[in-house]
């Protein structure tokens, strides 16, 4: 148990440390994004750390295996560079126990990582996109920028500014193009001013002063109609906003279950398939750490990201094989953990097996 405690702690440690680093590199990607779009009004400040902490949680079923996966092969890096693991086979301490110790923390991650995928992520996953859709209806006129389109969900609305000398001040040349039901309103104003956010909504309002009207019909029987007003109130946040649309990441896995759309199989299987490979990548982080004594620990540190970046790619390349149908639902996505799982016996097993042949011949 002594054992047991400390090759998990010597894990653990590093673990957590790549772990955090890669967690926070990921949010402040996000969050640059995030910023960017409430810099230009397109998203309200007080919701842009919900939406960086659900886009931390997506990340976390990617994170953790490749978090994982590096703190084995440099903890156990550590170990045999000093000579530990020599002096614990010296203690009749064999290599399958150091196994089994790995083997049990890396099930117990992967349990958490099929909570995240199965459950955890697609929550997350429709979260944000209610939070994304919530942000098309609430835009910041105030911090609205000349030279930007901009474009609410599936171009419902349209605001174009020509030119704005800063925040609170008017804009020239303003052009709005917003949909109703059955026509298409088109407004180009010379001047815009924001007014203060009426009583009714709390939203806030724009005045555009000499301004020409275009409804436009969208059916052969309705007739377009221009209008030409001297003062005009606009909300710019009242449109007809489309319906949200059909995602397979936000979906739960129990309806990805019951269809057979190649879409939502290569969907649920990504969310199977990550646990999985948690496993792999942790058992496969026990002999890729080998190295001499005295070596440092990160002597194979180059070649562990080349072999994750390989799986990486080659599974996101299957799922979306199988998400455009060019694979079946069999073998779907499930080759690339196979192939994994052959690279983890040869290295396992293949210099045990050169040894004995090499003896054998000798």
């Amino acid at each position: 148990m002594i054992i047991h405690r400390y090759l998990i702690s010597e894990i653990v440690k590093p673990l957590a440390a790549i772990l955090g680093i890669l967690a926070a590199l990921f949010a402040s990607y996000s969050a640059a994004g995030f910023l960017s779009d409430a810099v230009n009004g397109l998203l309200p400040i007080d919701i842009l750390a919900e939406m960086i902490a659900l886009k931390a949680l997506i990340s976390l079923e990617v994170l953790i295996p490749v978090s994982l996966f590096i703190a084995v092969v440099l903890a156990f890096g550590k170990l045999n560079g000093d000579s530990e693991f020599i002096a614990m086979f010296a203690l009749q301490v064999t290599p399958g126990r150091v196994m089994r110790s790995v083997l049990m923390l890396s099930g117990g991650l992967a349990v958490l990582v099929a909570g995240l995928s199965l459950v955890a992520r697609p929550w997350a996953y429709e979260a944000l996109h209610e939070l994304s859709r919530l942000a098309e209806l609430t835009l910041d006129v105030d911090a609205m920028q000349a030279g930007t389109f901009y474009v609410g969900q599936n171009g419902s609305r349209v605001i174009f500014l020509m030119h704005r000398d800063g925040p609170a001040s008017p804009a020239r040349d303003v052009f709005v193009k917003r949909w109703h039901d059955g026509y298409a309103e088109i407004i180009h104003a010379k001047l815009g001013y924001q007014l203060a956010p009426a009583k009714s909504s709390g939203d806030p309002q724009i005045l555009l002063s000499d301004a020409h009207i275009y409804e436009l019909g969208t059916e052969e029987r309705q007739t377009d109609r221009t209008m030409t007003a001297s003062s005009i109130i606009v909300d710019p946040n009242r449109h007809d906003p489309a319906p949200p649309e059909y995602s397979s990441v936000a979906a739960s896995s129990r309806d990805l279950a019951a269809s057979a759309e190649p879409r939502d199989i290569a969907e649920l299987q990504w969310r199977f398939s990550t646990p999985l490979s948690t496993l792999l990548l942790a058992m496969l982080g026990i002999p890729l750490s080998r190295v001499k004594p005295r070596q440092s620990k990160y002597e194979k540190f180059g070649t562990a990201i080349l072999l994750y970046s390989g799986y990486y790619l080659i599974c996101t390349s299957a799922r979306t094989w199988v998400q455009h149908g060019v694979v079946p639902a069999f073998p779907g996505i499930w080759w690339a953990p196979g192939m994994l799982a052959l690279v983890l016996l040869a290295l396992t097993f293949a210099p045990g097996m050169g040894l004995r042949l090499r003896r054998r011949w000798a």
